[in-house]
């Protein structure tokens, strides 16, 4: 028995080694949008009608604010290359700073001084989009290595699901001051901030595998290449921003119920969730830019709904069109980005990011050119022909990414 014994050892096969799970780095990129982007960047828009009810805030200033934001935007997308082959540690930090002024938001406005609410809401802008880029940084590579690339579609419901929820304390708690739903809404953002912190330091990162490095290689190409998705990322910026900076103030002009007016903005975040969780499920074979075309395709009808129909059932469609297709839009663009540079899409993303925040800032810039500050106050005689031209141009740029998706990159 003896002599059988090592022959039988040897050959036996060694146990199979079980996958790297995936679901503590899905986890972590869904709640860390849902803080950076329903909290840091989106939060405001269903707060200002309640902080303007206060006293603490005028139409005025709140357009300051917006604009204060989307600036802050821009910087953190122009520097979150930072970041670049340290994505985990970029986010963990931009989650604290989202968190961090969320809480400070319950002492700004009146009497605060008034530089405070701006230079909170730039900072907020900063930390939220070095957020995005390093979650969909970190998230999309480490998906990628562990060989479960269309689970990255997932981590994009965050955004929805912190829309919604955000919304939903707004709607329910709109009995509140204000100054407590921005306490509240910053120790949720805490809390999630600590869990995420928890997953990404749990998660070991996997180094790029040499046919990663080769595909990175081959799929580099010419600078120019990207120009234009770039450029169609930016006019995605502009486009989305009319409904989602003006959707509750346009139905605040239609009806004064705070619990009527204040549906547009969660119906816009579980549109953003459900239109994700249904993509990322059925649609993971379609070639991101024609996902993408088809989004802005039908975002720039929502964009133009509300617009020429003043009734509350067009923004309620609006906020499902417009909010059904913008996140599948920032996923499929995002996600592209991740296939043409495999080896360090942390840079493509910024770049993206940056036009993204361009062109949200050129839009309520146009509105206040062409009009007056905010809508109720005469601000709806810009919004109508900058709505018109954000449609216009969603629908052209959705046009070439439709043929230019014929194309791999």
């Amino acid at each position: 028995m003896s002599t059988i014994s090592p022959p039988l050892a040897r050959s036996a096969a060694p146990p199979a080694a079980s996958p790297p799970t995936t679901w503590p780095i899905v986890a972590a990129g869904i709640l860390a949008l849902a803080v950076a982007m329903g909290v840091g960047r989106f939060a405001f828009t269903p707060l200002l009608p309640l902080m303007v009810r206060d006293g603490s805030l005028s139409a005025a200033a709140g357009a300051e604010w917006a604009a204060a934001n989307y600036a802050g935007y821009l910087a953190g997308a122009l520097t979150a290359a930072r970041f670049s082959g340290r994505p985990g540690r970029g986010l963990i930090l931009s989650l604290g700073g989202v968190a961090l002024t969320t809480l400070a938001m319950a002492a700004a406005g009146d009497p605060a001084p008034a530089i405070l609410g701006p230079t909170l809401r730039a900072a907020a802008g900063v930390f939220s989009a070095w957020a995005l880029v390093c979650a969909s940084g970190w998230c999309l590579a480490e998906l990628a290595r562990r060989h479960a690339p269309r689970r990255g579609a997932w981590i994009y419901t965050g955004v929805g699901l912190g829309i919604a929820l955000a919304g939903a304390l707004a709607w329910l708690g709109g009995g509140q001051p204000a100054a407590r739903l921005w306490l509240e809404l910053g120790l949720l953002a805490a809390v999630g901030a600590g869990l995420v912190a928890g997953l990404v330091r749990r998660q070991g990162t996997i180094p790029p595998e040499p046919s990663e490095r080769e595909g990175a290689a081959v799929a580099r190409g010419p600078a120019g290449g990207e120009a234009g998705p770039i450029l169609c990322y930016g006019a995605f910026g502009f486009g989305y921003i009319v409904p989602a900076t003006f959707l509750p103030a346009m139905a605040r002009e239609l009806t004064p119920d705070p619990l009527v007016f204040g549906l547009a903005w969660p119906l816009f975040g579980l549109a953003a969730l459900a239109s994700v969780a249904v993509a990322a499920r059925r649609l993971a074979g379609v070639p991101r830019r024609r996902l993408w075309a088809a989004a802005q395709g039908i975002m720039a009808l929502g964009t133009a709904l509300p617009l020429a129909i003043h009734a509350l059932w067009a923004v309620a469609a609006s906020a499902v069109l417009v909010g059904g297709t913008f996140m599948i839009a920032t996923m499929a663009g995002l996600q592209w980005a991740r296939e043409a540079r495999p080896d360090d899409p942390t840079p493509l993303l910024a770049r993206m990011t940056a036009a993204f925040a361009a062109g949200q800032i050129a839009g309520p810039l146009l509105v206040r050119a062409l009009g007056h500050a905010g809508v109720g106050s005469g601000g709806g005689d810009g919004l109508g022909p900058t709505g018109a031209v954000a449609a216009l141009t969603l629908a052209l740029t959705a046009l070439w990414l439709w043929r230019a998706g014929k194309r791999p990159f």
